[in-house]
């Protein structure tokens, strides 16, 4: 793995390379990812691994003609090609009237903020695995819990660099910590599993392994017995860890590319009310620790807090360059990076302005069901169409009762989004964070 220095000295070679090659414009950007896991069975040690991979890719424009190639071999004369190739295959690609670098006085021109998202203590295989350890021997102690799918810890690193022929050049780094569990209660035909973990940025604020399996085991042995139940329109509750899968949904539908390809259930909503009102969904890639922070975007543009949804309106794209200009728009400093072309998307997102507590959420509901585990992608991100397998719990006068499986729930995003009530349990765990979620009116395909 390259230092930062050297990862950006690299990518402002090949950069300057490309120029001297014909190209009027480049941009180089460097990743390297580097991570360490243990994963324990029954007490043992299953898997010991350690992987670790770099790569650098060349963007170059000809006039309004461009093309991107990557490489994970790093020597020189392997870039030397790589710079004759990717500016012969410029001048043969299609004119794209959109192509080009960011816009240069938008680029990122002072110093990287200080965000705390690299933790510079790595931890040795005997420290994962006794977290492993720890974390299973936990969750196998749950009354109920009979077998154990295995826990695990790892540690991760991840480095980027960024230069483009224009004036910007920019490198960081991040790292992440992990914890994770998954057991089985019950036995033969009734078994069911279930897991949890847990990421943060510094070892410091990772949840401690014992909680992490104990929030395991009791989770599986909760499913244990389910039912399915009647077909029906009611109130469907969603837990926080999978609640964020629809706003998950609701990102991808507002990314620039998707808008300008009419890929996007909703590409005429800019500016309008698609969440109830007080509702409103922020992107923080500068939030101190947060698992998605960044400096600066796939571009080099400033990063900033942003409200996308402001009080149940949809304010803005997210846009990359290319994408704000087919929209005749500015980038939103959204651009996501690979090796190739930049892409969009958000960073650290949450939702806020619930108010209700979880359990006033569910009271007045005299049928409903609480899920906690979605199956399958059945979401169709032209239409909003929405229907994927579901388990969890029935909701019976306003109280949480026995285990349901093999249930479908279905409806539309757009009208699942104007239903939606937020309680106020707001926590930050994940990259995408949401409280208790409840949309009323949902289908429900059971027995």
């Amino acid at each position: 793995m390259l230092s930062l220095n050297e990862a950006l000295d690299r990518a402002q070679s090949l950069v300057s390379a490309a120029r001297r090659a014909g190209a009027d414009a480049a941009d180089a950007v460097y990743g390297c990812d580097a991570s360490s896991g243990v994963t324990v069975r029954l007490g043992e040690l299953e898997d010991v691994e350690r992987s670790e991979s770099e790569h650098i890719g060349l963007r170059v424009f000809v006039g309004r003609r461009s093309a991107s190639v990557s490489s994970s071999d790093l020597a020189q004369r392997t870039l030397d090609t790589l710079v004759e190739r990717v500016v012969a295959m410029a001048k043969e690609a299609p004119e794209d009237p959109y192509a080009g670098l960011a816009p240069e006085d938008r680029l990122m021109r002072k110093k990287l903020p200080a965000l705390d998202i690299e933790d510079h203590e790595e931890p040795d295989p005997a420290l994962l695995r006794a977290r492993a350890l720890e974390a299973e021997e936990s969750a196998r102690a749950v009354t109920g819990v009979t077998n154990s799918e295995g826990a695990g810890a790892g540690f991760g690193r991840a480095q980027m660099a960024l230069a483009t022929s224009h004036g910007f050049a920019g490198a960081y780094a991040g790292t992440s910590h992990s914890i994770w569990a998954s057991v089985i209660a019950g036995e033969g035909a009734g078994m069911q599993r279930d897991y949890a973990s847990n990421s943060a940025r510094h070892l410091d604020d990772l949840e401690e392994p014992e909680s992490v399996g104990a929030r395991a085991g009791a989770r599986a042995v909760a499913r244990l017995n389910p039912s399915r139940i009647a077909s029906g329109t009611m109130p469907v509750i969603f837990d926080p860890r999978i609640g964020n899968s629809l706003i998950g949904h609701l990102l991808g539908a507002i990314t620039g590319p998707s808008v300008t390809r009419k890929a996007s259930f909703l590409l005429d909503c800019r500016g309008e009310r698609i969440l109830p009102e007080g509702l409103s969904i922020i992107d923080d890639p500068l939030r101190p620790r947060g698992l998605r922070s960044r400096p600066f975007d796939g571009e080099g543009l400033p990063t900033a807090a942003r409200r996308l949804i402001d009080g149940g309106v949809l304010v803005d794209w997210l846009l990359d360059s290319a994408s704000a200009r087919q929209l005749g728009l500015q980038p939103t400093g959204h651009a996501t990076r690979g090796g190739g072309a930049p892409g969009a998307g958000a960073t650290n997102v949450h939702l806020e302005g619930g108010t209700a507590t979880a359990r006033e959420l569910m009271s007045g509901i005299a049928r409903g069901l609480y899920v906690t585990e979605l199956i399958g992608h059945g979401v169709n991100p032209v239409t909003g169409d929405y229907s994927r397998g579901a388990s969890g719990f029935l909701i019976e006068n306003g109280s949480v009762g026995h285990a349901v499986a093999e249930v479908t729930i279905a409806g539309n995003l757009k009208d699942m989004f104007a239903r939606l009530v937020a309680a106020n349990d707001l926590q930050f765990r994940y990259a995408i964070n949401v409280p208790t979620l409840r949309i009323d009116g949902m289908t429900i395909a059971g027995e």
